[in-house]
Formats: structure tokens, sequence, C-alpha cells
């Protein structure tokens, strides 16, 4: 696989809500790790559209991973002005890792015109990439329900690869931490 999206849970999905919550810190190892075995098997795009939460954190992993891997950013928000009404830390986040993207194209080039952007947005990545890695719970849909609705068609037609990060998957990822700590040991 050559080109993959990565997509999941908006930061209030996840319970969320400020920038230093060490679970982001959980969830960017278990993004890392996947996208590392992925890198190694040949990756060498990976999309996002954006979105606050899990595709932000994505950027900035892929951004850290770059610095050992040839591996290319593609930012392809679904219409201008996305970040327009988030909170400034989160607005300048999405400005950085947009000017940080080797592509930048937004799906529409103009403003919030409704909900069909969106859905255009989801063909749109599924359409230019091969597979995609997605933070999901199937317990818990929400908004990367939208997308999997699309990969999951693009599975049966076409092979379409989506990989998964699990509630368990990310369990995993902070006992692995937590155990290689030797403070942990400690306590």
């Amino acid at each position: 696989m050559k080109t993959m999206v990565v997509t999941g849970y908006k930061p209030m999905e996840l319970g969320i809500f400020k920038n230093d919550d060490p679970r982001i810190f959980y969830i960017k190892e278990a993004l890392k790790k996947k996208l590392t075995d992925m890198l190694q098997e040949g990756l060498e795009w990976v999309l996002i559209s954006g979105q606050m939460g899990v595709e932000l954190w994505a950027a900035e992993v892929v951004i850290d991973l770059k610095e050992h891997y040839d591996v290319q950013l593609g930012f392809i928000p679904p219409f201008i002005n996305q970040e327009s009404r988030w909170p400034d830390e989160m607005k300048s986040r999405y400005e950085e890792m947009s000017m940080l993207a080797d592509f930048y194209k937004p799906v529409y080039e103009k403003e919030y015109q409704g909900p069909y952007q969106f859905k255009a947005k989801d063909q749109f990545l599924v359409n230019h990439s091969e597979g995609a890695l997605m933070l999901y719970d199937q317990d818990t849909p929400g908004s990367p329900d939208f997308f999997r609705k699309e990969a999951l068609a693009a599975e049966e037609k076409t092979g379409y690869k989506i990989l998964y990060i699990t509630p368990l998957d990310l369990q995993e990822t902070v006992e692995q931490l937590q155990m290689a700590d030797p403070d942990y040991w400690s306590q």
C-alpha cells in the first residue's frame, strides 16, 4: 500500500478537552507504531482531511516520522477555512500542519456550503488511496462512521484495505509503554 488515509474521532468524542490530556500521547504512539509498520512495507503517502483530533495528531506523527522515513503528508480538507470556528489553539495547530504538509488542496475551493462537502471529501480520499487506518470502536461509531461506510463500499468493490486501531490496541500501547518505564515498576 503506497497511499493511506488516517482518520478517527474528534477529541470531544473521546472525552478529550485539553491538549495536554495524557491520552493524546498514547493515541499518537499507537498511530506511530501502525504507521511505522506500514512505512516499512512501502507506504509513501498519508492523507488526512485535517479534522481536529486523530487526523491532526496523525499529521504531527507523520511530520516526526519524516526524520527517519521518506513519507509525504497530503492535507485535503473538504472546504476552505474548515478551522474557522475552532478554538484558537486548534486553529494554530491546523494551520501549522497544513503548512508543513507536502500537498494541500481543499476538495471545494469555497467556504462551507453543506454536508455534501463532507461526503465528497470522504469519496475523494477513498478514491485517492489504497487503504485507511482508523481509530475506531464498533460500539461507539461516531463521526468516523461516515468515512468508514465509504471505505467499506470500496472494500467490497476494489479490495480497499481498512486497518483499525481499537480500544484494545490503545490499552496494549498504554501497557507496553508503562512496562518499559522503570518508574512504573518502583510504584
